[in-house]
């Protein structure tokens, strides 16, 4: 049995495409009205309204059917990650599989969800080769939910668990690949969220489709060189999890993350356009934290490092924009 741990938008969807490939899934959530519509009207009314979900899908509110699960998919936001895994320790077997769809850096340790997750869990370096997978990848969960073409990575250390899970998820129209990356699959989905910030400023602005495009290529190049210093492929940057999937959140209009950075680029303030959200948005505290490790590896990251003087308020959006043309002039590089 598998469950997906998390009954946001993105959970959701992940249960509805797993309930749809024939696997028995169950949608670990903390509402009893949401599991109730879930099980009844076969819909999430909070985070997908409107959008029916597959019959087979069972929601459930109780958390020990972790105990009874061969596979755990985590959707649980980044930030509340490590407290809901150390709350639920005690009934992960020895051989459970954990998928993290998480995505997100640790805004206190600074560390990736590959490390929180085997912290957390109380696991070790040879758990997370054996055991564990990131899954990431240009995929808006109304869409998966919609059963449109996506497809995502699953960064799995292990090859044969990597070609087990990849048909575990995979659909008619969800499409699985894998990857032995799992740092450069993990930092592909967290720091894409920083960019897409900053891609909805831009656009904010009305600075216009050559803007956007300069911001996406240099920002690409920024999580390149994080990626590099703590390890990961370069090439992994320029897969699904990484230019795949900061396309998407640059560009769509699903992205809240984008939508934080329009809002932002439209003269909101950060604690009005947070309030009016109900979904979270990551990549906000993801950037404080990306510019703290990046500022600890001496990584030159100056998109991110503009992003989060905005988001903190020491720099307006034209501000940040200056800054970022005015730096001094060198030789196009990763």
């Amino acid at each position: 049995m598998i469950t997906v741990y998390g009954g946001g938008s993105w959970g959701t969807a992940l249960a509805h495409v797993l309930a749809s490939a024939g696997r028995e899934v169950s949608l670990l959530l903390r509402d009893e009205a949401v599991a109730a519509a879930v099980n009844e009207r076969h819909e999430n009314p909070r985070y997908l309204p409107g959008l029916p979900l597959a019959p087979s899908l069972r929601a459930v509110t109780d958390s020990s059917v972790l105990g009874a699960s061969d596979v755990w998919v985590l959707a649980v936001p980044c930030q509340n990650q490590r407290g809901a895994l150390e709350a639920a320790r005690t009934l992960l077997r020895p051989e459970t599989v954990i998928v993290n769809a998480a995505k997100g850096i640790e805004l206190d340790t600074l560390k990736p969800l590959s490390v929180v997750t085997r912290e957390a869990l109380g696991g070790t370096e040879e758990d997370v080769r054996c055991r564990y997978a990131m899954l990431s990848g240009p995929s808006f969960a109304r869409e998966v939910v919609e059963n449109k073409p996506s497809a995502v990575v699953l960064g799995c250390a292990e090859e044969t668990l990597g070609a087990r899970l990849r048909a575990m998820f995979a659909t008619p129209w969800f499409r699985c690949y894998s990857s032995p990356d799992v740092r450069g699959v993990e930092l592909g989905g967290a720091v894409k969220n920083v960019i897409a910030i900053a891609a909805g400023v831009c656009d904010g602005l009305r600075f216009g489709d050559n803007a956007r495009a300069a911001l996406v290529t240099r920002g690409l190049a920024e999580i390149t060189r994080l990626g590099v210093a703590m390890g990961a492929r370069a090439s992994t940057f320029m897969g699904l999890s990484g230019l795949g999937d900061l396309m998407l959140t640059c560009t769509g209009d699903l992205s809240r993350n984008r939508q934080v950075g329009l809002r932002l680029g439209e003269g909101e303030r950060l604690d009005d356009i947070a309030a009016d959200m109900h979904m979270v948005a990551e990549g906000v505290k993801t950037t404080r934290a990306v510019d703290g490790l990046a500022r600890k590896l001496n990584v030159e990251m100056p998109i991110t490092s503009v992003m989060n003087a905005l988001l903190d308020g020491r720099l307006a959006p034209q501000q940040a924009v200056e800054l970022l043309m005015r730096r001094s002039l060198k030789e196009e590089s990763a």
